[in-house]
Order: structure tokens, then C-alpha cells, then sequence
């Protein structure tokens, strides 16, 4: 008498392939180059989960973001589907198998979507049911929607408590690729492998394969910024429109992140969101009418921190200068700083120009409750308002109102990633901290 299929894993390799060629399991091998038809989501899993097959340096990363086992031999497989079951409700796009001495020790489902298609509630909650009943402890969403960390869900699901939801948007698989084709320390050693990475960002860059960036804030996001910019009273537990206008931000602030990784070759984080965030967000926006956001540049002089005035219709950016040359009077930390914002304009002259107006400085006075805020152009000025007084930090910002289009879908992205580029470009790149010179030999008489 034959097996029945139950679980993966625990079960042999040797008897998973047995279920397959008995017609209790049904799978496709994954392939680089499918059959299928070119834009469709089976297409693109297959794909995906053929780069993770042959490039180590790809597959290393996204492992390690899923806590997956990088040892034993690892098995990809699209359309997973159990005979028994309703192949239609229940074919899962993909399938990977991590397989010890013989034995499926870990394992990892996948849904995909791509174009406008969104993560289906009654569907994941379906795939973790079928995941739990054949022991399959991970579940990996894909799709054009962004969340602030892999470990989040679009979706407001609640998962079993030995159970992992994760989610990737396309735009962060990409940028993933796309870093270890830059110059650093985590290139993709083997030639061949480069090219095949090459063609799989290739494809998903090419609008055929239903890959996109975040292009379009939700349409709460125009809901509440009229209702702030009427000065109506808000709730959050009244309306509901104001937390999916929250989440939309925290997706354009990640995708802002993304977009400048790809600029920089650098993976840049934007600020983490613990769980309660889109509540407490919602709460603030609604009292304070502002949200905030940050992002995390390795090596910069500082984090960007991003502000969103609903009032104003404005944005503003900043940095942060704590190192500021030490035992020196508020004259020469001034000029100090004058002369950092100078070189900026040395290295990219048309670009400072285009924003040496809406360029603010602000400064941290000692004892002070509030900083001194004077624009660029005004920063002589400055030398009166600090004068006898100790200076312990400076900020630069760049401060921009956008007027109607603030509360544009399409176009507060396109301002707001192109303020972000330009401020990086023009001015946070070339800023540094003081760093004390280095010793001189003393003379001997």
C-alpha cells in the first residue's frame, strides 16, 4: 500500500519526488527561461526562483532575510498544488526545499503578484492553513506593494505564533540584485553569474514583466490632506481613511530608501516601524498635523530626517553637524560651517543654485529652547543672534512647499524623490564632520 502524502517536512526527498511521479503532488521545476507566457506571475516566480538557484551571492542575501538554511541541497519548484484539493484555490506559485542528508528539513512557500494585482487576504489566510496542515513553517508574499521591513505584511493578518510572514516588494528584490553588481564588497565573484544577473534585473526592469515602483499614494492620501488643509477635526478610530493615508507614507518613505540604494550602491534604511507605528502615526498626523520619516546612509554625516507639514503643504529635510570644530569662538564655528555649504556649491554649481533658496540653517545654542533658524542667504546674521553664546550643533535643511500638489498622488512622489535626490547630490554628499588635524612634531631648538 502506498503513502500518502502528509507533510514536507521531515519527509524524505526520495519520497517527495515519489508523490510527485504518483499524482499526489503537483509542481513544475523552476527554470530560468520558462515556457510560460512572457508577463505572466508564474513567468516571473519562475524566473525569481531560478536567480536565487544560480547566483550564491543573491540567494545568500534573501536567505538570510527569511532565515532560511543556506546548507544542504536546495530544491526550487513553481505550482505547488495537492491532488486532493481544489487545484485552482490552491496552487502556490512557488516552492523551495532545503534538504539535509536526505531529509526536507526546512521549507518555504511563495505567492506572487505583479502589475496593479494586490495580496489577497482570504487567500494567504488559505496558503498559511495549507502551510501549517504540511508542517511548512514560512510563507513569502511578492509583489508591487512596499512595506517598511520584510517582516511586515500589507496585509492585517494574524499568523500562527511559530509561523513567518514575510513580504518583498519588487523594487527590493531588484535593488538587492542590483547592489552586488556595483564595486564592493559583496560583488558576485563568478562571471557567469554576473551575467545571469544581469538578465534577470534586465527582464524585471522591462515593463513586460508587471514590475513596478510605488507611483501613486492611496487615494487617502488626497482624503487627508484636504480634510487638514479645511481644518477639520480628525479621529483616528473614527476615520478610518486617515491609517491607510499613514501606511501609504511609510511605503513611499521605504521606496525612497530603495530608490536612493540604487544611486548609491549602498543599501539606505529608512526609519523602523514597530507595530503600533501606523497607529501612533495616525494619532500624531491627526493632532499635530505632521508625519515624519528618516533614512539611514552609511557613512553620511548624518541620518536625513524628513518632515511633512499638512498645513503648509510643505517638506523639509535636514541633517544633523555634531562635530563642530571644539575650543573655537561662535565666529569661527560659523565660518566653519559656511564654508562646508560653500564647497557644495564648488562641486555642483547649477545644482546648489537651483536650491540655495530654500536651503535653511539652523543652530543648537547652548541653554537655548529653541535653534536659531536664519536662511543660507541671511547667515551673517547669525554672527549677531550668537554672539557671547555657544554653539553646539548646526542643521541644514532643505525646505520646499508644494503647494496643491502636496496632496497630488502622483506628483507628491515625484517632487519628494526628486527633492531627496537633489539634496543628496547637491549638498549632503559633500558635507563632513570636523576631525581634529593630525599631530605635528614638535621642533627641537
Amino acid at each position: 500500500m502506498k503513502n500518502k502524502f502528509s507533510k514536507i517536512i521531515g519527509t524524505s526527498k526520495e519520497e517527495f519526488d515519489s508523490f510527485i511521479k504518483e499524482g499526489q503532488i503537483k509542481v513544475r521545476p523552476a527554470r530560468l527561461i520558462p515556457t510560460i507566457k512572457t508577463g505572466d506571475e508564474g513567468a516571473l516566480t519562475s524566473i525569481f526562483l531560478s536567480s536565487l538557484r544560480l547566483v550564491k551571492e543573491y540567494r545568500d542575501q534573501i536567505f538570510k532575510d527569511l532565515k532560511l538554511s543556506r546548507n544542504g541541497k536546495i530544491y526550487y519548484y513553481t505550482e505547488f498544488g495537492i491532488a486532493d484539493k481544489d487545484q485552482k484555490e490552491n496552487r502556490i506559485d512557488g516552492l523551495i526545499l532545503i534538504v539535509i542528508r536526505g531529509i526536507i528539513k526546512d521549507a518555504a512557500f511563495f505567492e506572487m503578484k505583479n502589475k496593479t494585482n494586490l495580496i489577497e487576504q482570504t487567500q494567504i489566510e488559505n496558503y498559511i492553513r495549507i502551510a501549517k496542515d504540511v508542517k511548512v513553517k514560512k510563507l513569502v508574499t511578492i509583489s508591487n506593494e512596499f512595506v517598511s521591513d520584510h517582516t511586515q505584511s500589507p496585509l492585517n493578518i494574524k499568523t500562527p505564533k511559530d509561523f513567518a510572514l514575510n513580504h518583498f516588494s519588487w523594487t527590493y528584490l531588484i535593488t538587492k540584485g542590483q547592489l552586488l553588481l556595483f564595486d564592493n564588497d559583496q560583488n558576485i565573484e563568478d562571471d557567469d553569474q554576473v551575467e545571469i544577473m544581469r538578465e534577470v534585473l534586465a527582464y524585471m526592469d522591462s515593463p513586460v514583466s508587471g514590475v513596478s515602483g510605488y507611483n501613486q499614494m492611496k487615494p487617502e492620501w488626497k482624503q487627508l490632506c484636504d480634510e487638514i488643509y479645511q481644518s477639520n477635526v480628525l479621529n483616528p478610530r473614527r476615520d478610518e481613511f486617515v491609517s491607510k493615508a499613514v501606511l501609504s507614507w511609510h511605503q513611499e518613505e521605504k521606496d525612497m530608501a530603495l530608490l536612493l540604494s540604487k544611486k548609491l550602491g549602498v543599501m539606505v534604511r529608512s526609519s523602523a516601524k514597530k507595530k503600533d507605528s501606523i497607529k501612533s502615526d495616525s494619532q500624531k498626523v491627526c493632532k499635530e498635523h505632521h508625519l515624519r520619516g528618516e533614512l539611514q546612509i552609511k557613512n553620511a554625516v548624518s541620518d536625513i530626517k524628513i518632515k511633512l507639514d499638512f498645513e503648509r503643504r510643505s517638506v523639509t529635510m535636514s541633517i544633523k553637524i555634531n562635530s563642530i570644530p571644539p575650543n573655537k569662538g561662535t565666529t569661527a564655528r560659523i565660518n566653519w560651517m559656511h564654508k562646508q555649504i560653500e564647497y557644495c556649491r564648488k562641486k555642483d554649481s547649477e545644482l546648489f543654485q537651483s536650491l540655495e533658496n530654500k536651503i535653511f540653517i539652523d543652530t543648537d545654542v547652548k541653554f537655548a529652547r529653541q535653534n536659531l533658524r536664519v536662511k543660507y542667504t541671511d547667515m551673517e546674521s547669525l554672527l549677531d543672534e550668537t554672539k557671547g553664546k555657544e554653539i553646539q550643533a548646526f542643521h541644514i535643511l532643505l525646505a520646499d512647499s508644494f503647494g496643491s500638489k502636496f496632496s497630488s498622488r502622483t506628483r507628491f512622489i515625484k517632487l519628494i524623490e526628486e527633492m531627496i535626490l537633489d539634496f543628496y547630490e547637491g549638498m549632503v554628499q559633500h558635507i563632513s564632520t570636523w576631525t581634529p588635524p593630525a599631530p605635528r612634531v614638535s621642533q627641537k631648538e
